[in-house]
């Protein structure tokens, strides 16, 4: 398993910007963006691979882990 699956990954439309956009709170904010979400996930999921190796490369823990930990029942109860 990457380290990457620990992470929480959101896409989801923005009416503001006519598209999609990705983020993996915790470790990047919205970073990569497109008309397609499969294509804005793929996207996403190579960013956090890179974002955490520039992680671990500075000598710097990973934050706590987002999946696995209730988020999807946090945020399904805010809906």
């Amino acid at each position: 398993m990457k380290e990457s699956a620990r992470y929480l990954k959101v896409v989801e439309w923005s009416d503001e910007d006519q598209c999609f956009v990705g983020q993996c709170p915790g470790i990047i904010g919205p970073c990569c963006h497109g008309d397609h979400e499969e294509q804005v996930y793929s996207e996403l999921c190579k960013i956090v691979d890179e974002w955490i190796e520039l992680i671990k490369q500075d000598g710097h823990p990973l934050p706590p882990p987002t999946a696995g930990r209730g988020m999807v029942e946090k945020i399904s109860a805010m809906a």
